[in-house]
């Protein structure tokens, strides 16, 4: 660590901020603001009833400060916020101390400084466990870790500049997050006007997806016979993959043998694949082939008799998204199956038709894929500008003055 500015100390983190230990039951009937770890991400705690608490969790107080043992690599530092009412709960994933039991920290700028690059660049580099989310932090070495104390004046002068940039670097990406939701907005827009359309004009005819294709679908050879997989060179596509919208990116393979002992089938360049299950937002996702492969028993793969017509089927297809995830059939994790994909309507437009509205989403399609090709880097840009600022705060090199951006950008290398 640095040597400190005049008139800084460093001390470690116990003697400014004691660690919050102990533990309570939580009480049914009785609802409480619990600071969880996956609430963090919303950015507010979590009101639950004590029925619905499993386990023992932390008493805490406003002001105490939160850091997420697990998997140090997230960035998750949270102060507690005012008391309204209920009784406030941590859960024990926190390392919880408590600056106001020794006054000479202000809450806000432990914050600050425990989110900062230096921090957590330490932080990382301490870790226990194995690798990635299981590694966890130690309580002890963060508890002795020396940190910067200014005089108290000069932290609340600290932080009202971090959260004066701060504030504008979460604005700017508040404006990117709304525009991509309207990308979004739009893009479903589009493939509804496509759908709706199709529908509606004049000669427009309604035909069954398996009328007009041969579906079928895939299996997993079984893992315990290595001669299945090992050496092969014949794609294996899982729903997983379809994401890609055209799967060229073949992760996993099977070999000769495979296809000709089970039931394998090796589908053309072109067939559509459509996913009848699998995790998140995967069911009801649809792709193309590009490469021939064989795939899973969660893909269907519709092979149309008139390949002309796969650009409009496809369309009409991704236009159904939300449609076809409400026909799965099932329980805990309902599922599309064969018997339902193949009673998947298509309007058929006359060609003069569906080539116009094809070539509408087309342009919708590119023009919102520019958008984020746009506000991608601009993202990537405010969380660089975000780790400089507080850098140059806990480096004692921000006055508040216009000059501070030129110190950011420098430090940021934009």
């Amino acid at each position: 660590m640095r040597s400190c500015r005049a008139g800084w100390e460093q001390v470690p983190l116990s003697r400014v901020a004691p660690e919050v230990k102990g533990s309570i039951t939580c009480t049914p009937g009785v609802a409480y603001e619990l600071w969880s770890v996956p609430a963090f991400a919303d950015g507010r705690p979590e009101i639950v009833d004590g029925e619905q608490v499993a386990s023992a969790k932390r008493p805490v107080e406003p002001d105490d400060v939160l850091i997420c043992k697990i998997n140090p690599r997230i960035n998750r530092v949270w102060q507690v916020g005012p008391a309204r009412g209920r009784p406030q709960v941590a859960s024990p994933e926190w390392i919880t101390v408590r600056p106001g039991a020794v006054g000479s920290v202000e809450p806000a700028y432990l914050r600050h400084y425990l989110s900062s690059p230096s921090f957590r660049d330490w932080i990382v580099g301490e870790v226990s466990g194995v690798t990635g989310s299981h590694t966890r932090a130690k309580p002890a070495q963060v508890l002795s870790r020396l940190i910067p104390v200014p005089p108290v004046l000069e932290q609340r002068r600290i932080v009202d500049i971090v959260e004066d940039h701060l504030s504008r670097l979460d604005a700017a990406v508040s404006g990117m997050s709304t525009a991509q939701q309207r990308v979004v907005m739009l893009r479903a827009v589009a493939f509804s006007t496509l759908l709706s359309r199709g529908k509606a004009c004049e000669g427009s005819t309604i035909v069954s997806l398996g009328s007009m294709s041969d579906i079928g679908t895939g299996t997993t050879p079984s893992r315990g016979t290595k001669a299945f997989y090992e050496g092969g060179t014949i794609p294996w596509i899982t729903s997983g993959d379809l994401h890609q919208g055209v799967v060229t990116d073949v992760r996993q393979f099977v070999t000769k043998k495979a296809l000709r002992e089970t039931s394998l089938r090796l589908y053309p360049k072109g067939t559509l694949l459509l996913a009848m299950y699998g995790e998140g937002k995967t069911r009801g996702t649809c792709a193309e082939l590009g490469v021939e492969a064989t795939v899973n028993q969660a893909c269907a793969a519709v092979q149309l008799k008139d390949q002309s017509t796969a650009p409009w089927v496809r369309a009409v297809l991704d236009a159904q998204y939300v449609g076809m995830r409400g026909m799965a059939a099932g329980g805990v994790q309902p599922n599309l199956n064969l018997r339902l994909v193949r009673s998947i309507e298509i309007p058929m437009p006359d060609l003069t038709t569906r080539e116009q509205l094809l070539g509408e989403l087309s342009a919708i399609l590119d023009a919102s894929r520019r958008l984020e090709s746009a506000t991608a880097p601009l993202r990537s840009r405010a969380g660089t500008l975000r780790r400089a600022v507080l850098s140059a705060a806990f480096a004692g090199k921000l006055s508040g003055r216009s000059a501070d951006v030129e110190v950011i950008e420098e430090l940021a290398g934009v």
